[in-house]
């Protein structure tokens, strides 16, 4: 079925529902749909086999060959069409995207993670950063994370900032939002009876240091919030925790930055051990 073509020529109730998912995230949570902008967001959450539900142009400029051939592939229910200055309030960016996106929040199942051999996952406690996470996001996907988890109340994975700062990566990674580490638990417990998942926390006071373990083994990672931390119930989920040796003035470092480090280091000792056999 072709989509449906609409025109729109005011900041009509088609208009006003594109605008509030742009801003609102109880009203994304509510209709289990989120905003999307840009080239390589829309291109991944194609390649990656997202449903997209809506896509958005303007009647009033020559569309790319990139933009026109997406239109004409498009599975989407419906294509709203407007003049340039209406899209232009619907953009985040200051030059205006040719096409906008509204995608399908999928489920929020643990079971869209699929473990390998060597599980590694990343658990999230409670991120309150957009730029963090996206960035956390981004660093997962470049090292072969398995999926990313979300505990807790967090900042949005589906606000626009999010979605930009992980430059569109958050459609190559499963990531699920969980309630709390508690809801989490039997999840974990399951998977370190099935692939033997070794549970490692990251903290500036931990004793042993990043490099010194042995991450070729199964590995679920947990990186606390920016402010707090892990939690408590975090902190018992752990086998052990490790730090990143740091010098100069600051106590510990941003959270998507040991992340990456961490993640890394992870990365480089399963090469390693890999080209080792």
């Amino acid at each position: 079925m072709r989509p449906q073509n609409i025109k729109i020529w005011s900041e009509n109730n088609d208009f006003q529902h594109v605008e509030v998912l742009r801003r609102n995230r109880e009203k994304r949570q509510r209709h289990r749909e989120f905003f999307v902008e840009g080239v390589k967001a829309i291109d991944l959450c194609i390649k990656c086999g997202w449903t997209i539900t809506t896509f958005i142009h303007s009647s009033e400029r020559h569309l790319s060959n990139w933009a026109t051939a997406i239109l004409n592939s498009s599975t989407a229910e419906r294509h709203l069409v407007m003049p340039q200055a209406l899209l232009e309030k619907l953009s985040d960016k200051n030059d205006t995207s040719e096409l906008l996106a509204l995608v399908e929040m999928p489920a929020d199942d643990l079971d869209r993670i699929q473990l390998g051999q060597r599980p590694l996952v990343v658990v999230l406690d409670r991120p309150s950063s957009p730029g963090n996470l996206g960035t956390i996001l981004r660093a997962a996907n470049a090292m072969r994370v398995d999926g990313v988890v979300i505990t807790g109340h967090s900042v949005d994975l589906y606000d626009p900032k999010t979605i930009r700062a992980s430059v569109g990566t958050l459609f190559c990674t499963p990531v699920v939002r969980v309630e709390s580490s508690k809801a989490l638990e039997p999840w974990i417990l399951r998977i370190k009876v099935e692939t033997a998942t070794i549970v490692v926390g990251t903290s500036a006071r931990a004793p042993a240091v990043l490099a010194e373990h042995d991450f070729a083994q199964p590995t679920l990672l947990l990186f606390g919030n920016e402010t707090s931390g892990l939690s408590s119930h975090c902190r018992s989920l752990c086998d052990t925790t490790v730090t990143i040796p740091i010098h100069g003035a600051a106590s510990s470092l941003n959270v998507a930055c040991a992340a990456s480090i961490t993640l890394y280091e992870v990365d480089r000792q399963r090469r390693s051990s890999d080209h080792g056999h």
